[in-house]
C-alpha cells in the first residue's frame, strides 16, 4: 500500500459514522508517517475534496490546524449534483473512475455495479478511433444512464419508486 493510500485510510479511520470533522495537526501527521508535510498536503487535495464528499479548511500558524468535514447530502441532492454539475456534458476516463469508486465507499451502489460501471466507461471499452472530447462526452452520457438505470431499481425494491 502507497504511502498517500495509507495517509488516506488513517483519516478516513478518524472520520466515523458518528464523528462527521475531524481536526487533525498537518506537522504532527507527517512526524507520525515519517514524511514531508507536502505528502499530507498532497493526500487532503487529491482525496479529501468536495467531490469525493470532503470539505477541508486550515488555520496557519503555531495552533495551526487542518479540519476536515465529510458533507452530508440526501440521496437525491447527492444525485442531482452529481448529474448535473459534477458529471455534465463530459467525464474524463480517471473522473469515472474516481466517481465509481465514491459511489461505492458511500454505498449508493454495490462494489459490484461500482465495478461494471467503471468497466463500461473505461478508456478500453471507449477505445474506438474517435476524439478524446467525443469519448469523454459518451462516458457522461453512459455513466448518467447508468447512475440513473440502479437508481431507479433500488427505488423500485424499497418501494419508493
Amino acid at each position: 500500500m502507497r504511502l498517500s493510500d495509507t495517509i488516506e485510510s488513517f483519516i478516513k479511520a478518524m472520520i466515523q459514522e458518528d464523528t462527521p470533522e475531524v481536526e487533525l495537526k498537518r506537522n504532527e501527521l507527517a512526524e507520525y508517517f515519517h514524511c514531508a508535510p507536502s505528502q499530507i498536503n498532497y493526500v487532503l487535495a487529491t482525496r479529501f475534496t468536495p467531490d469525493h464528499g470532503y470539505v477541508t479548511s486550515s488555520q496557519r500558524g503555531g495552533g495551526g490546524f487542518i479540519r476536515i468535514v465529510r458533507v452530508r447530502q440526501s440521496g437525491g441532492d447527492h444525485l442531482n449534483y452529481l448529474l448535473h454539475e459534477r458529471i455534465g456534458d463530459s467525464l474524463d476516463a480517471q473522473s469515472a473512475q474516481v466517481l465509481c469508486s465514491q459511489l461505492a465507499e458511500r454505498k449508493v451502489v454495490t462494489p459490484t455495479e461500482a465495478q461494471l460501471m467503471a468497466a463500461a466507461v473505461s478508456p478500453q471499452a471507449l477505445s474506438a478511433p474517435m476524439p478524446e472530447a467525443m469519448k469523454d462526452a459518451l462516458r457522461a452520457k453512459i455513466f448518467k444512464c447508468m447512475l440513473l438505470s440502479v437508481v431507479q431499481q433500488r427505488a423500485k425494491q424499497t418501494g419508493n419508486g
